[in-house]
């Protein structure tokens, strides 16, 4: 959640703001502030008149100090209930409004993102390649016309080769993220709605998550969720800190919207594997732990001998909890494009602030802040639509690289 005090005892936020959400009235959320702390303030002065008059009745009540005590007694429920309609109206707003963007980040839109590593180079190929759709089919791999009959459009079904590909994946990401420092869990898939709150996806993005209807859950859109609200309501030591998870998880995203042709098949599939990178850090640590991050995600990419590039996203195009954020985007060759596989995200302390994250630096110490930072490591549709069309066959057989090999045999 956004401080205001910051952004009242700091006016440049305010424009930081207005170039990542033009479209978010900053000057809404200050007013409603101030005019909550107003009432708070008059609420506070009728609150101690109140009193003075009730001290006053215990030496004999007058008609003066019952009318007065009446008259008190009426503005102030009229004021409490003003502020808590405010309070109300101020905190909704609040969840709504976006994370401060880092003063770094290029100004504008998607066509603003500055691509700062490539890595590798696309694949040439003698034959007229396939895309992973035409390859899932031929290979026996992919079955979306079974998804589609038992569940619905947008959702994939694994076969074969394609299912230990998965498991390979994963057990691969693990091992790369614990040699890294990140402790693996795998932790439930349904959450409650406060978690999705303190993770930054409820309110703004409620549509795009699946409610048990009745039950006041949800599955879970990403394990990000899930390892903001391991600590929530915590205050840490110092010494505890830096904290670092990976979880493996299946997730849910309804994306409601229209999908186009380059989008079909594993592109953007309501349920998907992906493996979670996150961390709980000092505030000082954070930007230094963000290319940490990307570091072990792109490690991945490196050792499959795949092609990709990483870029940090432009105002407008950082997350909605995000300060900053770098895209990790990998060549598919049968959608002639890079596509995203992973989003390394510094949250500052946006999302501790909902989860009520502190630490403190000495035990006698007032509690501060964590910084929460996350990153997918990786995404694992896009990743085998990725493999599958770098790595096929003039047959249109598929030769996996050989660094799979190992996490391929069971």
């Amino acid at each position: 959640m956004i401080d205001v005090a910051v952004l009242r005892s700091q006016p440049e936020k305010i424009q930081l703001l207005k170039a990542k959400d033009p479209s978010f009235d900053v000057e809404r959320l200050l007013r409603l502030d101030e005019e909550r702390r107003a009432i708070n303030i008059d609420v506070e002065k009728l609150r101690a008149r109140k009193n003075e008059l009730a001290n006053q009745a215990k030496g004999g009540i007058t008609d003066a100090v019952r009318q007065e005590s009446i008259s008190i007694g009426s503005q102030l429920k009229e004021k409490e209930y003003a502020l808590e309609h405010l309070r109300r109206d101020l905190e909704l707003l609040a969840l709504s409004c976006p994370n401060i963007p880092d003063a770094d980040l290029p100004l504008g839109g998607k066509e603003a993102n500055k691509v700062v590593k490539l890595i590798g180079e696309k694949p040439q190929f003698s034959f007229a390649p396939l895309n992973h759709v035409e390859l899932g089919k031929k290979n026996g791999w992919l079955n979306f016309e079974a998804a589609a009959k038992m569940t619905g459009s947008q959702f994939a079904f694994y076969q074969g080769q394609a299912v230990k590909l998965v498991y390979a994946l994963t057990r691969m990401m693990l091992k790369n993220n614990e040699a890294h420092g990140f402790q693996p869990m795998i932790p439930p898939y349904l959450v409650n709605e406060q978690s999705l709150v303190c993770a930054s996806n409820f309110p703004k993005f409620r549509d795009n998550v699946y409610e048990i209807v009745g039950e006041g859950l949800f599955l879970t859109p990403t394990a990000e969720v899930n390892l903001t609200n391991l600590y929530r309501d915590t205050i840490l030591s110092a010494a505890q800190l830096p904290l670092r998870m990976t979880a493996w998880t299946s997730c849910f995203r309804r994306e409601a919207g229209g999908y186009g042709a380059h989008e079909r098949g594993l592109i953007r599939i309501h349920q998907f594997e992906k493996v979670e990178l996150y961390s709980i850090v000092s505030p000082e640590d954070s930007m230094a732990e963000l290319e940490r991050m990307v570091e072990c995600a792109q490690k991945l990419l490196t050792e499959l001998g795949l092609h990709y590039r990483v870029s940090l996203l432009a105002m407008q195009d950082c997350s909605f909890p995000s300060a900053k954020t770098y895209d990790i985007e990998v060549w598919m060759p049968g959608q002639n494009a890079y596509m995203e596989v992973s989003s390394c995200s510094n949250c500052t302390d946006f999302q501790a602030r909902r989860a009520a994250m502190r630490f403190k630096r000495e035990p006698e110490a007032k509690a501060e802040f964590v910084h929460t930072l996350n990153a997918s490591s990786l995404a694992l549709p896009r990743l085998i639509v990725a493999l599958m069309e770098t790595f096929q066959q003039p047959d249109g057989s598929i030769k996996l690289p050989a660094a799979l090999q190992l996490y391929m045999d069971w």
